[in-house]
Parts: structure tokens; C-alpha cells; sequence
């Protein structure tokens, strides 16, 4: 078995654990100040969850295809499957329990109110979107291979989606919750019963199949630095006699350029914002490279605190969550729906104002991890 990345995993563990924090208040009226999303452009730390999570899958992706990334049939099909799975389990997750828990006509028969509650559930989801974004991602690095090539796919992607959204948006503009291309998308394709309605009752889906094609760069942005750290680490064991090769692959030198890239990355969303806003919801061009650049600092801090001070064993509660990441979130999914079979409502009992609402949140990320311990001391790893 390949040595897991300690840093990656502990980058891969606090994002799930403020996942589990962000997405489980203990009631919706009342949200915890910071924990808020940003109501349709800007960015705030919340905004920062998801990226980072797929900006880990993509570091990841480059370590599981280290060896074997040969392009070859067997490849992509390994790809396929495994992003299928994934965007299978998200849909799982969002018909679970698997039928109405509230029928919607008492009177009519269970069948009827379930085929009803089937015609109305939403289609994607965060697994969904982060499913079809492996299978792009992956692909694309597969058929690419070099880092010189993936970023000029990162910036074909990012100018087709943009181009995408300026040609055919409407008024009252291309970027905006009304006017936006992906909305119409979602509704040709999959019907607006099920997209998500959470945006002013709108059928605007941020998890929709447009913006796909922006969070594989998010990916694929991963993928190009968990890419140089093998690299640099392959090297440094061929030729780690060398002076200069000890030196420009060290450890240091390894998380000093990953900071740089993540403030090169940074100071393009900044440039870019003047014309395209940075916008979670849309998944903009922008905030590719905005929410790219803080998971690369992220990254860089944690491989100098790890992996150059040693510092390791603080961040073992983040281990557990992040070497047990997709089942984390199975878990909070299936958590956050099962409270009703035993008559219990978190806003009964920690609704009453923001800080209640926010020490719920932290029981249930401690229940989530408590979870993970047992599968963690067992060695078990789920992987789909």
C-alpha cells in the first residue's frame, strides 16, 4: 500500500470537519455568523469548503494515478467507474430515506405519494457535482499528462464556460441568479422538479451540469500540485546525493512554491474579478483561481507545520476525517436525515439563537468523528 500524503489528508480532515459544521446548524433561522455563504457573488471562508474538498481530490487523483497513468483504456474506464459511483452515491443520498417521510396528499395512496415524491427530488448534489468533475478531470490529465498542457486545459475550460454563460445569457445580465445560462440548462435537461429551489424559490441548481466544466479545473488545479510534490519527491530519492537537487526538492522548497502558486493563483482571481465576479453559485472563472489559491496556501502551511517541523500528531482528529473523506460526508448525509425516525429535531433543543445553533453544529461534527475513529483503528478505509 502507498504511503498516504499526511498533509493532504490533514488539509482533506479540517475541510470535512467544517463541512459537517457549515451544512448541520442547529436550525436554519439561525445560523452562526461566519458560517454564512455569501448570498450570490463575493466569497466567504464557508465558500471556501467545497473548492477545497475538490481542489484535495484533484492532489489526491495525482497519487492514485502515479505508476499506472499510461492513458490507457483500462484507465479510463477506471475513471468512469469510480466518478459514477460517486455521482450514484450522492443521488442515493438525496433520495434517502427512499420514500416520503411526509406524504403529500394524506388521502392518496402510499404509491401515489410516492411517485409524486420521486417526480420532485432534485437530480444533483455536491457527490453529483463532484463525481462528474472526477471523470472530466481525470480524463483530461490522463490524456494530457503534462503540467504545461493541463493548464492551458484549465484555461480552455474556464474561457468556453465563461463564453458560454456571456453568449447565452439573458437579462438582467450573465452572471446574475435570474439571467444565468445554467439555469435554462437544468431545466431543458432535467426538468425544474428537480433542481434545487433554494435560491429565492428559483430553479437555479449551483450543483448543475454547467459548471462542471469549472470545477474540474478546480481538480485539475490539485492534480498539477499533488503532480510537482511526486515529482519533486521521486527526484529527491534518484538524486538526493546532490546538492542542488536535495535542495530544489526539498521539503521547503516544495511548500515555498506551492504558497507561491497559491498567491499567483490569488492575484489572477483578483484581476480576473473586475469582469467576472467571483461567484460560488456559478462556480466562475474567478473563483476557480480565488478558492484554487487559498486551498494552496492552505496546503503550503500544513506541509511546513507537517512535513518540515514535524508537527504532526495535533492534527491526528483532521487524519481521521480526512482518510475516511467520502464516507465522512455519507455518514453526515444519512445523520443529518435520520434524526426524525427517533423523534428528535435539533432546533428544539439548540434553535434558539446563533451560538446554540453553532454548538450543535459542533456536536454533530463530533459525532461524525467518533464514527470515523472506530473505522480509523480498524484500518478501514472506504473507497469507491
Amino acid at each position: 500500500m502507498k504511503k498516504r500524503y499526511a498533509s493532504l489528508d490533514v488539509l482533506r480532515g479540517l475541510t470535512v470537519a467544517f463541512m459537517c459544521i457549515v451544512n448541520n446548524p442547529g436550525t436554519w433561522s439561525h445560523i452562526f455568523s461566519p458560517l454564512r455563504h455569501a448570498p450570490w457573488n463575493g466569497c466567504t471562508p464557508t465558500d471556501l469548503v467545497f473548492p477545497t474538498f475538490v481542489f484535495c481530490m484533484g492532489c489526491a487523483m495525482a497519487f492514485s494515478f502515479e505508476g499506472r497513468n499510461t492513458g490507457t483504456a483500462k484507465d479510463y474506464l477506471r475513471v468512469l467507474k469510480r466518478g459514477a459511483l460517486i455521482f450514484l452515491t450522492g443521488l442515493a443520498l438525496n433520495l434517502y430515506p427512499f420514500f416520503p417521510t411526509e406524504p403529500h396528499d394524506p388521502s392518496a395512496s402510499f404509491g401515489s405519494n410516492w411517485l409524486w415524491w420521486l417526480e420532485h427530488k432534485r437530480i444533483f448534489g455536491v457527490l453529483q457535482r463532484i463525481g462528474l468533475s472526477y471523470i472530466l478531470a481525470g480524463c483530461l490529465a490522463l490524456w494530457l499528462r503534462k503540467p504545461g498542457k493541463i493548464m492551458s486545459a484549465i484555461g480552455v475550460l474556464c474561457v468556453t464556460y465563461t463564453g458560454i454563460l456571456l453568449a447565452f445569457g439573458q437579462e438582467p445580465g450573465a452572471f446574475t441568479l435570474e439571467g444565468n445560462a445554467s439555469v435554462r440548462l437544468d431545466r431543458w435537461l432535467i426538468g425544474s422538479n428537480h433542481c434545487y429551489h433554494g435560491y429565492s424559490g428559483t430553479d437555479f441548481d449551483p450543483e448543475g451540469l454547467l459548471g462542471t466544466m469549472t470545477t474540474a479545473c478546480t481538480c485539475l488545479l490539485g492534480y498539477l500540485v499533488g503532480s510537482m510534490i511526486i515529482r519533486s519527491r521521486n527526484r529527491l530519492a534518484l538524486d538526493g546525493d546532490n546538492p542542488n537537487n536535495a535542495l530544489k526538492n526539498s521539503p521547503d522548497r516544495v511548500a515555498l512554491r506551492t504558497f507561491v502558486y497559491g498567491c499567483a493563483s490569488l492575484a489572477g482571481a483578483m484581476i480576473l474579478s473586475i469582469a467576472i465576479p467571483i461567484s460560488k453559485p456559478l462556480w466562475s472563472a474567478s473563483y476557480v483561481f480565488y478558492a484554487g489559491g487559498w486551498a494552496m496556501l492552505a496546503l503550503a502551511f500544513l506541509m511546513y507545520i507537517i512535513d518540515i517541523k514535524g508537527i504532526e500528531k495535533p492534527f491526528t482528529p483532521f487524519k481521521v476525517l480526512g482518510t475516511n473523506a467520502l464516507m465522512a460526508f455519507v455518514v453526515s448525509g444519512v445523520l443529518a436525515k435520520s434524526w426524525r425516525f427517533i423523534s428528535f429535531s435539533p432546533s428544539e433543543y439548540f434553535g434558539a439563537n446563533e451560538f446554540t445553533s453553532l454548538l450543535w453544529a459542533i456536536i454533530f461534527m463530533l459525532i461524525v468523528f467518533c464514527i470515523l475513529l472506530v473505522l480509523y483503528r480498524k484500518k478501514i478505509i472506504i473507497k469507491l
